[in-house]
């Protein structure tokens, strides 16, 4: 741990050398600083992410956090995602609509039970620059973790042969935004908690969207609801 001067700042030069000789002390030295960013991240949110505050309580010299993370957009890029949860599989058994009920409920309880998951949203959204500017590159890997969390289990969901017999071609990114779009704009506007019928609704209303509708005087082709 590095030594620590009158004024509470680290002292410079403890962590320097260590990192630049010994590898097993450079990844100390950045965990140390992810668990400074992510506690404060926690208790205190995106403001209270400073270098500051983040090499006083992790007890890491200044130039070393900068050595490990470019900028504090880069620490709190690597902070976010380090609390981001595991992306989930969608369930494995029933019909089409109950696995999509299954899954709405899942990513509704993603962010119900992990709030840290809706201000990186807000944060990436409102993030620095333009979004080819050089002070986005660090959000690159949050932006994809966060995009991850929704779209792996849709993606194998609704390309499997089940929902291809079912829906035809669609658009999963647009499919994504039907089903989790609404969850995710009644939590950050606190417009309204949905229930859990609210979701079967957004569910129904998708399916009903999406299915073909079979012309006239044509049986709908096999697997299609409709035709059981």
């Amino acid at each position: 741990m590095a030594a620590a001067n009158p004024g509470g700042e680290p002292a410079p030069g403890f962590d320097d050398i260590a990192d630049d000789d010994v590898d097993p002390r450079k990844l100390r030295s950045r965990a140390r600083l992810l668990d400074a960013a992510t506690s404060l991240l926690v208790s205190g949110g995106v403001e209270a992410v400073t270098v500051d505050a983040v090499t006083r309580l992790s007890r890491v010299a200044r130039t070393t956090l900068y050595r490990h993370f470019t900028s504090t957009t880069h620490l709190l890029a690597a902070a976010f995602e380090r609390l981001l949860p595991q992306v989930t599989p969608p369930p494995a058994t029933g019909d089409l609509r109950q696995q999509l009920i299954d899954l709405v409920h899942r990513q509704a309880a993603l962010i119900d039970e992990a709030p840290l998951h809706l201000t990186a949203l807000a944060w990436l959204a409102l993030g620095p620059g333009g979004p080819d500017s050089d002070r986005r590159k660090p959000l690159a890997g949050l932006s994809k973790r966060v995009i991850d969390q929704y779209r792996q289990p849709f993606d194998t969901l609704l390309t499997s042969p089940k929902a291809r017999a079912e829906l035809g071609d669609i658009d999963i990114t647009l499919a994504i935004i039907q089903l989790v779009g609404p969850i995710v704009f009644a939590k950050l506007t606190g417009m309204r908690a949905l229930t859990s019928r609210d979701r079967v609704h957004i569910v129904d209303g998708f399916l009903r969207a999406h299915r073909p509708r079979p012309e006239p005087g044509r049986r709908p082709r096999a697997g299609h609801p409709a035709a059981k």
